[in-house]
């Protein structure tokens, strides 16, 4: 009975460790990270970027297995949370994007020379938008 568990265990740390290297890949292939510490020049704190990444998806795992935890931190860290959350899918998503190269073609074919940084910031205000209909209507109860 044990050598099961021991056995289950054993698969259950490969598939993640596996699913996590993936994830960490497809994250620095993307350049969000490097982009970011660019960005903020605080390359010197290259420890603290990669430490703060691995405790946030060892964090997450935990909170998606055990989903009956409760962490009574209130509603203010909830926001801060949510803002946190939505700033780092619209990294994801733009920079996938741009890896992609799906921008530069959408603007060649419609043929926008000015103003890019515009629209950009108007689809990110579009999704914000969106978003707090969304959570405001509680459309996510139904």
């Amino acid at each position: 009975m044990w050598i099961d568990h021991l056995l289950l265990g054993l698969i259950g740390l490969a598939a993640g460790s596996a699913v996590a290297a993936g994830t960490f890949a497809f994250l620095i292939m993307l350049g969000v990270i490097p982009r970011m510490i660019g960005k903020t020049k605080t390359a010197g704190q290259i420890l603290l970027y990669e430490n703060m990444i691995v405790l946030g998806g060892i964090g997450g795992n935990l909170l998606s297995v055990f989903l009956d935890i409760r962490l009574p931190l209130g509603v203010v860290f909830l926001y801060i949370y949510g803002i946190c959350a939505g700033i780092f899918v619209g990294c994801i998503a733009v920079a996938l994007a741009e890896v992609l190269k799906s921008f530069p073609i959408m603007f060649r074919r419609v043929k926008v020379n000015e103003g890019l940084n515009y629209i950009i910031f108007f689809m990110a205000a579009g999704k914000l938008a969106g978003s707090f209909w969304y959570f405001l209507h509680q459309m996510a109860a139904n």
